[in-house]
C-alpha cells in the first residue's frame, strides 16, 4: 500500500470529513441539550407560596397545643401548651445545626444523610434541583423544618399529664435525630431506600404521622397509666380550646399538603381540594358514629374526626383523584373512632389524647390508600394504584409502613430507656395529683386554677400523712 496513491488520499480526506461532521453534530447536540435544560432559577410565585406554606405549617404547632390543651384537665393545660411550644425552639435549633443535613444531604446507603450540610453549610439562595428547581434551597429547608417541629409535638398527647418536662425535652431532641431524620431520608431524600423502591408519601403520612403515632404508642406503654386512669372521670378543660386548635390545624394543613407541591401550580390546587374534602367528610363520619354509639353528636368528636381526615389524606393529597378524598376521609374516621374505643376500653392503654388511634392508625390507613387510589393522571411523577391496575405502589406502601412502624417503636423505646437512666421520666404521684402546671413550671393557666392546684396538693399530702 502506497500513501502517495491518489485513491488513498481521497479515502483519508473522506474519513476526516465524516469524523469532523460527527464531532460537530455531537457538540451541537450537547449545546441544544444545554439550551433545552437551563440551570435552575428562582420563581417568585413558587417561592412566595412555599414560604407562606412554611408559615402555615409553623402555625399548626400552636394549633396542636390548643387542641391538646383543651382536652387535658385544668391543672395540666399550661404544661401541655408549653410541651408543644417548646418543640418550635428545641427542634428548630436541632434542624438548623444537623437535622436537615441528616435528612436531606447526599445519602449514605439510602439510610441517612451525611454532615455536609451541617449548620446549613451550602444551603443557600439558589435552588437545589434535586428537591425543587424553582425555589431557593433555604426555602425548601425551612419548609421541611416545620414538619420536623410538629412531628415530636404530636407524641405529647399520648403521655400528657404525667411526663417530666426535662425528660420530655431530652426525648424529643433524641427522637428528632434518631427517628425523624432517618425516616425522612428514607422517604424523601435523594437516594433514600423507600423512595428508590417506589414508596409514595406526598406530605408526611409515613414521615410525620406513622412515626409519631406509633412512637406515641411506645411512649404510652413505657410511661404507664396515669394514677387515676379508669378510676375517676377525666374532664377536659375547655372544649372551645379544642375547636380553636382544630381550626388552626385545618388552616395550617393547607400549607402542609398543598405546600408540598413546592410550587404555585395545579398540583397545589389539587392537594388543597383533597385536603379540604377529606377533613370535611371525616368530621361528618365521626359525628355520625358518635350519634349511633353514644346517642349525641359530640363537638370534640367532630374536631377529632376532622383531624383524622387531615392525617389520612396527607400521604395521598397530591397523588389521588379528588373524588377518592371523600372515601379516604370518611373511611379512616370510622376506623380511627373504633380504634380509639378499643385501645381505651379493651386494651386499657392510657394514650391520653388518642394519638395512636388518630395519627398512627390514621396515618397507616392513609399510606395504604395511596397504593389503592394513586393515579398518574393526577401526578405524572407518582404511580398508579390498585384500582388503576398496578400493585407495585400498594406493596411498597405495605413494606414502607411496616418498616417505619417497627423502627419507630423500637427506637422510641430505646430512647426513653436511655433517658430514664439519667433523669426521672414521669412526675411523682404527689406532683401528678397537684398538676404539672404548678409542679413543673410554677405557673397556671389562670389564677383560679392555681389556687385549686395548691388546694389539691395540700389535700393529697394530708391523705398521705394520714
Amino acid at each position: 500500500m502506497r500513501f502517495g496513491n491518489p485513491e488513498w488520499k481521497h479515502r483519508i480526506v473522506g474519513a476526516a470529513a465524516v469524523a469532523g461532521s460527527a464531532l460537530v453534530g455531537a457538540v451541537t447536540a450537547v449545546a441544544e441539550e444545554a439550551a433545552a435544560a437551563p440551570p435552575p432559577t428562582v420563581d417568585s410565585g413558587d417561592t412566595a407560596w412555599v414560604l407562606v406554606s412554611a408559615a402555615l405549617v409553623l402555625l399548626m404547632t400552636p394549633g396542636l397545643a390548643f387542641f391538646y390543651g383543651g382536652m387535658v384537665r385544668a391543672k395540666n393545660v399550661l404544661s401541655t401548651l408549653f410541651q408543644n411550644f417548646a418543640a418550635l425552639a428545641v427542634i428548630g435549633v436541632i434542624w438548623g445545626v444537623v437535622g436537615y443535613s441528616l435528612a436531606f444531604s447526599p445519602t449514605n446507603g439510602g439510610i441517612i444523610g451525611g454532615l455536609g450540610w451541617a449548620f446549613l453549610e451550602g444551603v443557600g439562595q439558589t435552588p437545589n434541583a434535586d428537591y425543587s428547581a424553582t425555589i431557593p434551597h433555604l426555602a425548601f429547608m425551612v419548609f421541611q423544618g416545620m414538619f420536623a417541629v410538629i412531628a415530636p409535638a404530636l407524641i405529647t398527647g399520648a403521655i400528657a399529664e404525667r411526663v417530666n418536662f426535662k425528660a420530655w425535652v431530652a426525648i424529643m431532641a433524641l427522637w428528632s435525630l434518631v427517628v425523624y431524620a432517618p425516616v425522612a431520608h428514607w422517604v424523601w431524600g435523594v437516594g433514600g431506600w423507600l423512595r428508590n423502591h417506589g414508596g409514595l408519601d406526598f406530605a408526611g403520612g409515613l414521615v410525620v404521622h406513622i412515626t409519631a403515632g406509633f412512637s406515641a404508642l411506645a411512649a404510652a406503654l413505657m410511661l404507664r397509666r396515669r394514677i387515676d386512669f379508669g378510676k375517676s372521670e377525666i374532664r377536659p378543660y375547655d372544649a372551645s380550646f379544642v375547636i380553636l386548635g382544630t381550626a388552626l390545624l385545618w388552616f395550617g394543613w393547607f400549607g402542609f399538603n398543598a405546600g408540598s407541591a413546592l410550587g404555585a401550580n395545579g398540583l397545589a390546587a389539587h392537594a388543597f381540594a383533597t385536603t379540604f374534602f377529606a377533613a370535611a367528610a371525616a368530621s361528618v363520619a365521626w359525628v355520625v358514629v358518635d350519634i349511633f354509639t353514644k346517642g349525641k353528636p359530640s363537638a370534640v368528636g367532630g374536631c377529632i374526626g376532622a383531624v383524622v381526615g387531615l392525617v389520612a389524606i396527607t400521604p395521598c393529597a397530591g397523588f389521588v383523584p379528588v373524588w377518592s378524598s371523600f372515601l379516604i376521609g370518611a373511611g379512616t374516621s370510622v376506623i380511627s373512632n373504633f380504634a380509639s374505643v378499643f385501645v381505651r376500653d379493651k386494651l386499657k392503654l392510657d394514650d391520653s389524647l388518642d394519638v395512636f388511634a388518630c395519627h398512627g392508625i390514621g396515618g397507616l390507613v392513609g399510606a395504604l390508600m395511596v397504593g389503592v387510589f394513586a393515579s398518574t393522571k393526577v401526578n405524572s411523577a407518582g404511580a398508579n394504584g390498585l384500582i388503576y391496575g398496578e400493585a407495585k405502589t400498594f406493596f411498597a406502601a405495605i413494606v414502607g409502613s411496616g418498616a417505619v412502624i417497627v423502627y419507630s417503636m423500637v427506637a422510641t423505646m430505646a430512647i426513653i430507656k436511655i433517658v430514664g437512666l439519667f433523669m426521672t421520666l414521669r412526675v411523682s404521684e404527689e406532683e401528678e395529683h397537684a398538676g404539672l402546671d404548678a409542679t413543673q413550671h410554677g405557673e397556671a393557666v389562670n389564677s383560679m386554677v392555681q389556687e385549686l392546684g395548691t388546694s389539691n396538693r395540700g389535700a393529697h399530702q394530708n391523705r398521705k400523712a394520714s
